[in-house]
């Protein structure tokens, strides 16, 4: 039992006067997730559905990351525990799975939970039991525009802003004048789509030909394409699944509609959709917060051993869910050595907004601030050649 001792002040006050590992225990216990020896991290992944080459490695990648710690000590002598449940790209699972971690496990943080609309419903879940969201693999602009984003902290731009300049980039270069949409009706697919249909507004010349949705499972996208065809569409922007990216740009090829142009955003960039067999994504567009990490290790010693690396123990070289699941470690762990031994949620959210540092591997400079909580801020267009994307240029705003 503590020792507790009697201060007279203006009045009789009971303090207590505990030695200082009683103290630091007192103070552990009071922080959701955190004890002398563990902190609990939570995730709520796609790990066996459309999404799932994004969730799975990146989460392959973190673990792998928090087992190195771990192994040298932990952060302040305590040692990183990710708790990972998978909704199959459901939100009705996606809440039962925030609920769970948050309730049940008792997570400190939320770490990289993929989807959009996923992310948007936990949000409430969160904001209401002050836990902090860190990185979640969607980049929603409603995720950083709608309730408090105070505890939220994301990749880099939305999906919109990613889109809207990729597009507006490639009309000018390329003399675009009919563009064309196909998107999941979702919040992250909705997003894409407004911003085709922004690009559109803003130029006199530039006319919005054809917009269709599409289940997330579709696999047959020859009727599409054909209407798409005859619509003359000469730039598609695709805000579908890995999969069916691949399906829509290699049916394209099969109809012989060689002169079209497609372009995904940030949830297309990914090394599967590059390196499809047969070369069917030969010239497909992307934007990302940063150049491949395939691209990367030509000329980057450090991407390049640790690309070796990965491939190594996994088989396969990274993929953008590998380099997102990276980032995003780093990140966490970083702001929690920042945060030090007395962790609380505060000391938590002013480190993330202190840091200050580059990744020599991926190439991100990740500089956040008070006003600023995203890890990157730039923005690449790239193109798919020869089974790699290569960048093209740089997105200014």
């Amino acid at each position: 039992m503590k020792k507790l001792c009697l201060a007279a002040l203006a009045a009789a006050t009971l303090i207590g006067c505990s030695d200082n590992k009683e103290e630091e225990s007192a103070a552990a216990e009071s922080v959701r997730g955190v004890s002398d020896t563990e902190i609990k991290l939570g995730g709520m992944h796609d790990l066996s559905g459309v999404f799932a080459a994004f969730s799975s490695p990146a989460v392959q990648v973190a673990n792998d990351m928090f087992a190195d710690v771990n192994a040298e000590g932990g952060i302040h002598g305590r040692e990183i525990r990710y708790i990972v449940e998978d909704h199959a790209y459901q939100v009705p699972k996606a809440t039962q799975a925030t609920n769970k971690l948050i309730s049940r496990d008792e997570v400190f943080a939320m770490v990289m939970s993929l989807g959009t609309p996923h992310n948007l419903a936990a949000f409430p879940v969160t904001d209401r039991n002050n836990v902090p969201s860190i990185l979640p693999l969607a980049l929603s602009r409603q995720m950083e525009e709608e309730g408090d984003f105070s505890h939220r902290f994301v990749f880099g731009p939305s999906y919109y802003e990613g889109v809207l300049k990729g597009v507006n980039w490639m009309t000018d270069e390329y003399g675009i004048e009919k563009i064309c949409v196909m998107y999941i009706p979702s919040d992250f697919g909705e997003e894409v789509n407004q911003a085709i249909n922004d690009a559109a507004a803003g130029k006199d010349s530039l006319t919005l030909a054809e917009s269709t949705s599409h289940r997330p499972d579709e696999s047959d996208f020859t009727g599409t394409l054909a209407r798409l065809k005859d619509a003359g569409c000469q730039l598609v922007a695709v805000a579908l699944p890995v999969r069916p990216i691949i399906s829509v740009v290699a049916t394209a090829k099969e109809m012989g509609w060689d002169e079209v142009k497609f372009v995904v955003s940030q949830a297309g960039f990914h090394s599967a959709v590059a390196a499809a067999p047969g070369g069917v994504t030969e010239g497909l567009y992307g934007v990302s917060p940063w150049q491949d990490i395939v691209s990367r290790m030509k000329d980057v010693p450090e991407a390049k051993q640790w690309a070796e690396e990965y491939q190594a123990q996994y088989g396969s070289v990274p993929s953008g869910g590998a380099v997102l699941g990276r980032v995003g470690a780093m990140v966490t762990i970083e702001a929690l050595r920042k945060a030090g031994p007395d962790l609380t949620t505060d000391s938590f959210l002013a480190a993330m907004e202190s840091l200050d540092f580059n990744d020599p591997v991926t190439g991100v400079d990740i500089k956040m601030s008070a006003t600023n909580h995203r890890a990157g801020n730039d923005m690449i267009l790239s193109k798919v050649i020869d089974g790699v994307w290569e960048p093209v240029v740089t997105l200014e705003d």
